[in-house]
């Protein structure tokens, strides 16, 4: 797809994450509006998969480390068409296929259930191991906040990721830099990122703004192209991108638009769909 054929499902992909959250009246729109076009990228241009088949072997996995920012994965995997996009009003539901956090039993699309920070980039890390052990040419793909890489199993499974060469591997980290009690850090500094991940024998490839396309389809060819080493692509975007009252404010990290906050996100997005289409 063309840059702006993914900029026109991102517009979409957002839609449905307000219209899940608010309908939800609960969830995390933050961080799933900053990592949308990471979401869009991966699911539409860069993985093996097919929404017909979602459990085909030879598919890339993607683990959803950040496990709270479900309604950008699930809005994503409803536009690619591995269920109704009308799902997404039955968000965090009783009885809904799509709950707070991603889950493998209930949702076509979900390689991993993932929820409890720290956690998948662990799974993700066994998961490309197995392919090697198997001689699988599958990729294993898995995105973390910031926030999250605070967590001391992250930095456990980047040094068993490395001393294993898993070039299979790649791990993203959306570094918005707010978490639910403000800023990184203010809560407890996990800077500077890309050393960190160098010092684990990551190939590490910074981009400026993750929340441009031409940026992401650079980064992830050069981490596909990367030989003996994982990868780690640390991408700054804006938490709450698209959705101008809730663009860099921390207090979107955990919060569903009331009604009339609902109407003027769907009229920014609406508005912005269209200028696309006049390009």
């Amino acid at each position: 797809m063309t840059n702006l054929e993914l900029q026109k499902v991102a517009v979409e992909v957002r839609k449905g994450i307000i219209e899940g959250v608010h309908a939800a009246k609960a969830g995390h729109p933050g961080g799933s509006l900053s990592a949308t076009e990471c979401f869009t990228y991966l699911y539409f241009e860069e993985m093996n998969i097919d929404p017909k088949n979602p459990n085909k072997p030879d598919r890339d996995r993607f683990v959803l480390s950040k496990g709270h920012t479900a309604p950008g994965l699930y809005s994503t995997l409803a536009q690619r068409g591995f269920f109704p996009v009308d799902w997404m009003l039955t968000l965090r539901h009783l009885g809904s296929d799509l709950q707070g956090h991603p889950c493998i039993q209930h949702t076509p699309g979900i390689d991993a259930s993932s929820g409890s920070l720290g956690q998948g980039i662990s799974i993700a890390t066994g998961m490309a191991l197995s392919a090697k052990l198997s001689n699988d040419s599958y990729r294993v793909y898995t995105l973390l906040g910031d926030g999250e890489i605070q967590e001391g199993q992250v930095w456990e499974a980047a040094m068993f990721a490395g001393a294993k060469k898993l070039d299979n591997l790649c791990v993203i980290v959306d570094n918005n830099n707010l978490q639910i009690d403000g800023t990184i850090e203010e809560v407890n500094n996990p800077y500077p990122i890309v050393d960190k991940f160098k010092a684990f024998n990551f190939n590490v490839i910074e981009v400026n703004d993750g929340n441009d396309f031409e940026q992401l389809r650079k980064a992830f060819a050069d981490a596909k192209a990367c030989k003996g080493m994982p990868s780690a692509i640390v991408m700054k975007t804006v938490k709450g991108r698209g959705v101008s009252f809730m663009e860099n404010s921390c207090g979107w990290h955990g919060k569903a638009p009331n009604d009339e906050e609902f109407a003027i996100a769907m009229e920014e997005l609406k508005k912005a769909g269209e200028a696309l289409c006049q390009k």
